[in-house]
């Protein structure tokens, strides 16, 4: 589904202005700097509202779920993982919730990776996990309308199973441990992630139906 998210975009603006804010009247730590902090983010908030919703005047966009690290994530994004079968919602009473949490953890795996900069993978690597996407329908045919209701194309599949094998990569370089304890380590790391983690979550799970 495509929205018009200027509105989203200004919610997006302001409560990352007022997050700046919040850290520079923590940082000055007196009255006076709360004022001046608050000032600041909500300055901050207007102008990058104004900048992003002038591009938005006639663009159509996907639906913003989450904000992490100043990576947005979609409605596209969640349906593509979960269409392609990228990831799983492992059975969350809410599949879109259950998607956008791994993704988010994605984002922020990917950020590290960024920061290390592990070797690249091979064009051949790529192919093989494309081929494996492929293999999980019966037809070129099948795969193409699942990309074509996702809202992305072949190379965008492709940058998506490079990023994942560079994670890969950088997992297995981080986490040496033999693998009964490899689980555990890599959980106490994200949880640190996340603690540390720049995000803004948008998605509102929403209410059961009634019956």
């Amino acid at each position: 589904m495509k929205l018009q998210i200027a509105g989203c975009r200004l919610q997006i603006g302001l409560r990352i202005g007022l997050q700046i804010g919040t850290r520079t009247g923590l940082q000055i730590g007196t009255r006076t700097g709360w004022r001046t902090g608050l000032q600041i983010g909500l300055v901050a908030g207007v102008v990058g509202a104004a900048l992003t919703t002038s591009v938005l005047r006639a663009e159509t966009i996907d639906r913003v779920l989450a904000v992490v690290a100043g990576q947005l994530i979609t409605l596209t994004d969640v349906t593509a993982a979960r269409d392609l079968r990228l990831q799983t919602s492992d059975g969350a009473a809410d599949p879109v919730r259950g998607v956008l949490t791994k993704l988010i953890d994605r984002e922020l795996i990917l950020a590290e990776v960024d920061r290390y900069a592990p070797p690249e993978p091979t064009a051949d690597a790529v192919d093989r996990e494309v081929e494996r996407v492929r293999a999980r329908f019966p037809s070129q045919e099948a795969l193409d309308a699942a990309l074509a209701r996702s809202g992305i194309d072949e190379k965008h599949l492709r940058e998506t199973l490079r990023q994942d094998l560079r994670m890969r990569a950088y997992l297995d370089q981080r986490f040496t441990a033999a693998s009964d304890r490899r689980q555990a380590l890599v959980d106490e790391w994200m949880a640190g992630l996340r603690r540390r983690a720049d995000v803004i979550d948008l998605y509102v799970t929403p209410p059961p139906s009634p019956r």
